[in-house]
């Protein structure tokens, strides 16, 4: 078999949040993953990324760390422009540039011969959540520039979503690092949920579920400030002896927390391109039991690794009823297979397996 050349390759992360994250951060644990895996099969990487990241890749910095630390809000786009600025003037040194920056890229790629390969780890949907028929300047951009563009989605489920057809396109499942998820065949009697603190992730759902399976759950997540005051009105009242919240918990700390749980509770509403919280867990050997939302039923094995509960019942109403019903049966899943399911398709390794195979294939083929 031919010997491929190594090559030469850029990773450009956003700059909210350090590489790899201390906590909250699951785009920037993604682009850690694959960053330092390339660069052990020996390719040539700069990573494009906080001044406080830390990498064996060469580290490029705009800015000196987190721009959520340097207290500059999600709004601001300017330290990613300069970012993805810096990272295109160097352009002809690498044989691929990979962004992970969602549009921002767009307006770049076409002032260079280098290829770029876009990481769709946000939503690519027509709806707006104030005007479904609306369709955002964001698509409409993503549109505007998708014959020129190389895309790669999370899931099976974020494509066939996307209203935005781009000519060269792949799949590729985020992965974890396995040994940071120690396997344990005996777990605790308690349940979990564990997501940013939004109505959208399932944290009341999983709060009702749990009440009327009485069972007891441990919540945990990164509670942002314009999320307080929901938390005072919706979350609090229904804390207990049986229902506590944790808050944010370390990288440390998540093996525990998921692997002494029967059971991790995700009953998301809305299409989530991919769960990472969904593969930590069962990389413990914990089952989930998820509303069928976005990628829910490519990430869980229903009936085998947990409990893919469809989102409404019968009536139109968000199904608890079914929720209920998979925690009472949750014991029917073996952990082992649990376990078995995110070796086989969700390790880190695997995915830079599939990354490395769009990139040669990206470099043997012409727009």
């Amino acid at each position: 078999m031919k010997k491929r050349k190594k090559l030469k390759i850029a990773q450009i992360a956003p700059l909210w949040i350090p590489v790899p994250p201390k906590k909250y951060g699951g785009i920037e644990r993604i682009v850690h993953y694959l960053t330092e895996e390339l660069v052990m099969r020996g390719h040539e990487v700069t990573l494009f990324a906080s001044g406080n990241s830390k990498t064996k890749a060469k580290l490029v910095s705009v800015y000196h760390k987190g721009l959520l630390e340097g207290k500059i809000p999600w709004t601001d786009p300017f330290w990613n422009l300069e970012n993805l600025s810096r990272a295109f003037r160097e352009a002809d040194h690498f044989d691929v540039i990979h962004s992970h920056l969602d549009l921002w890229t767009l307006f770049f790629q076409e002032l260079t011969k280098t290829p770029v390969l876009h990481t769709f780890h946000n939503p690519l949907y027509t709806a707006s959540i104030t005007d479904p028929k609306r369709i955002p300047t964001r698509l409409k951009m993503f549109n505007l520039h998708r014959k020129t563009s190389y895309g790669c989605f999370i899931s099976k489920s974020q494509r066939k979503l996307c209203p935005v057809k781009f000519p060269r396109n792949w799949v590729v499942y985020n992965g974890i690092d396995l040994s940071l998820y120690k396997f344990n065949p005996k777990p605790k009697d308690y349940f979990v949920w564990i997501a940013r603190v939004d109505p959208y992730k399932g944290i009341e759902n999983a709060i009702l579920a749990a009440k009327k399976a009485q069972v007891k759950l441990l919540l945990a997540g990164r509670l942002d400030p314009g999320r307080k005051e929901y938390f005072r009105k919706k979350i609090k009242p229904h804390l207990s002896n049986k229902i506590k919240f944790l808050g944010e918990l370390s990288q440390e700390k998540l093996a525990n927390f998921y692997g002494n749980a029967r059971a991790c509770l995700y009953p998301i509403e809305w299409q989530e391109p991919f769960g990472l919280i969904m593969a930590e867990a069962m990389a413990c050997g914990t089952p989930v039991i998820a509303f069928d939302q976005g990628s829910v039923s490519e990430v869980i094995k229903n009936g085998k690794t947990g409990f893919v509960v469809p989102f409404l019942d019968k009536k139109g109403k968000r199904n608890i009823k079914g929720l209920v019903g998979a925690i009472r049966k949750i014991d029917r899943i073996k952990r082992e297979d649990c376990r078995n399911w995110v070796e086989k398709q969700f390790s880190y390794q695997r995915m830079t397996d599939d990354y490395e195979k769009i990139y040669y294939k990206i470099l043997t083929s012409k727009l």
